[in-house]
């Protein structure tokens, strides 16, 4: 472990949490038993984007629900792991499953649930209103709130350090901008 920007410029696959992290924490139950979500439209942008540029991600969350799964498959995650009570062996199996250093991976949580996760890997970060004992836990702090561009901070940190940001001013469909 050296000094954040020279790691970051190893980092190989990032993995989320999801609420507190990509969405504010809030949830609307719906009378099926599934969870309405907030997501912010450019944390979005910057995990296909990513994902286009060949980075792994992964989503470990305790959150559930049909909608939930269909907002992650909508942005290309393949990865994920919800409803999971087990996030250790979750990150473990995405790990071994990708053949990645854990030196090299980001992950990023909120909460108690995600300390565990976050000693596992080289990279330990988290929004700015994550809990005391996460923020303490963490290599970096975004000065974003989850689901108010914390990923979307730490996505873009990555990709800039490795020159992968904005490359050939190619949108997430790879068509370049007029």
């Amino acid at each position: 472990m050296g000094n954040f920007k020279e790691d970051i410029a190893r980092v190989e696959a990032f993995v989320f949490d999801v609420d507190g992290v990509m969405t504010d924490g809030s949830i609307i139950p719906t009378p099926d038993g599934d969870f309405i979500r907030l997501y912010y439209a450019k944390d979005g942008y910057a995990l296909a984007y990513a994902l286009r540029e060949g980075y792994k991600i992964c989503i470990i969350s305790g959150g559930r629900g049909e909608m939930l799964r269909r907002r992650l498959e909508m942005l290309g995650i393949k990865d994920m792991y919800l409803n999971c009570m087990d996030k250790v062996a979750a990150i473990n199996e995405f790990m071994a499953a990708n053949n990645l250093n854990s030196e090299n991976v980001i992950y990023m949580g909120d909460d108690i649930p995600d300390l565990e996760c976050m000693r596992l890997v080289g990279i330990p970060v988290c929004p700015a209103d994550a809990c005391m004992e996460v923020i303490e836990a963490s290599r970096y702090v975004s000065e974003y709130n989850g689901g108010k561009g914390a990923v979307r901070d730490i996505v873009e940190q990555v990709l800039r350090a490795q020159g992968n940001w904005a490359k050939n001013m190619k949108g997430v469909l790879g068509v370049p901008s007029r």
